[in-house]
C-alpha cells in the first residue's frame, strides 16, 4: 500500500486532502493545496466561486461548511486517475443546522495535482438537493 503521509502520486495527495477534511485538520489539507491553487464550488452551490490560496480555500469553504453544518464530511468512494488527473466520485452528507434536515448526496470532483500539490480543483454536485436541506 502506497505511504499516504510522504507521497506524492496525485490520487494519495487527494486521499489526504480527503482525510485532514474528515478530521478538521485544515493545517494538513492546507498542505496539500499549492500556494495558487484555484478551488472552484460549482455555481449553484451556496458556496459557489472560486477561491485561491491555502487559506482562502480553507477559509471560505471547509470553515464555512463546519459552521453552518453538522458532521459535514466528503466521502471519497472511487478514484479515477489520468496523470496529474483525479476524478473522485464521492459522496457528501451532513445536517443544515438552520433546518435540521439532512443533507445526502452524490458529487464529482476533479482535482489537477502537480509537483505533489493540489493545483486546481472543480466541483460537481446536484445544487438542488443542497439548497432543499437549506429550506424550513
Amino acid at each position: 500500500m502506497t505511504d499516504f503521509p510522504t507521497s506524492t502520486a496525485p490520487a494519495d495527495v487527494v486521499r489526504r486532502q480527503y482525510l485532514a477534511s474528515a478530521d478538521g485538520d485544515l493545517d494538513a489539507l492546507r498542505a496539500t493545496l499549492a500556494d495558487d491553487v484555484e478551488w472552484t464550488e460549482m455555481a449553484g452551490f451556496p458556496l459557489a466561486g472560486t477561491y485561491r490560496t491555502p487559506a482562502g480555500v480553507t477559509a471560505h469553504v471547509m470553515e464555512r461548511l463546519a459552521q453552518d453544518r453538522d458532521g459535514w464530511t466528503a466521502h471519497d468512494d472511487t478514484y479515477v486517475v489520468d496523470g496529474e488527473n483525479v476524478v473522485v466520485l464521492a459522496r457528501y452528507s451532513a445536517v443544515n443546522r438552520a433546518t435540521g434536515k439532512a443533507l445526502a448526496v452524490r458529487v464529482a470532483h476533479h482535482f489537477v495535482v502537480r509537483g505533489g500539490l493540489i493545483v486546481r480543483f472543480e466541483q460537481f454536485v446536484d445544487t438542488a438537493k443542497v439548497l432543499a436541506a437549506m429550506q424550513p
